[in-house]
C-alpha cells in the first residue's frame, strides 16, 4: 500500500501546508509546470518524488524530468504527463498513447481545473489535481491525496489550500 500526494502547476510557489497534507504520503507526484527548481528540491527532501515537466518549465527542468512518465505502483499502471486533456477531450498525442496502451490511472495538469473522472471507454481513471500555485485563473489552490493498494485506487481526497495569491 502506498499513499500518494499529487499536485501540479505550482509555478514556483509551494504553499507551506502542502507538507502538512502530504505528511502521511509515501510519495509525491508533480504533474508539471513546476517553475523554480527549489519547489522540487524541497519536495524531494521531504518524500520520494516523481515528476514530469510542463510548458513553463525551463530547459534545466526538462533535462531533470521527462515529458511523460509511465510506471507501475502497487499494481496500478500510471501514465503522467502535463498537457493531455481529459476523457472525451484528449489532445491527439495523448489520445494515441492512451488508446495504444491504456493505463489504469492517467494523470495530467496544465488546465488548472481539478478533475477526477473515469474514462469508461479506455477503462481508466483520470486525475488532474488542479493548480497548487498562485499563477493562473483558478480561484482556489488544490492538491489530491489517494491510496494505491493491490491494483486499486482508493481513499481519494481533494484538499483545498485556500485562495490563489493568499
Amino acid at each position: 500500500m502506498k499513499r500518494i500526494g499529487l499536485l501540479s502547476d505550482t509555478h514556483s510557489f509551494l504553499h507551506p501546508s502542502v507538507f502538512q497534507y502530504f505528511e502521511e504520503c509515501d510519495e509525491i507526484w508533480h504533474a508539471g509546470d513546476i517553475g523554480d527548481s527549489s519547489v522540487v528540491d524541497r519536495l524531494e527532501a521531504f518524500r520520494p518524488l516523481r515528476a514530469v515537466y510542463g510548458n513553463i518549465d525551463d530547459p534545466a527542468m526538462q533535462r531533470r524530468f521527462p515529458e511523460d512518465l509511465r510506471f507501475d505502483c502497487e499494481g496500478v499502471e500510471v501514465f503522467m504527463t502535463h498537457i493531455g486533456g481529459y476523457p472525451g477531450r484528449y489532445n491527439k498525442r495523448i489520445r494515441e498513447i492512451l488508446r495504444a496502451n491504456p493505463p489504469k490511472l492517467y494523470i495530467c495538469g496544465h488546465s488548472h481545473i481539478l478533475k477526477v473522472m473515469p474514462d469508461r471507454t479506455l477503462g481508466l481513471l483520470h486525475i488532474n489535481p488542479g493548480a497548487a500555485g498562485n499563477e493562473g485563473f483558478h480561484k482556489i489552490r488544490t492538491i489530491v491525496r489517494f491510496t494505491l493498494e493491490e491494483g486499486n485506487i482508493k481513499d481519494l481526497q481533494v484538499v483545498e489550500l485556500g485562495e490563489r495569491g493568499r
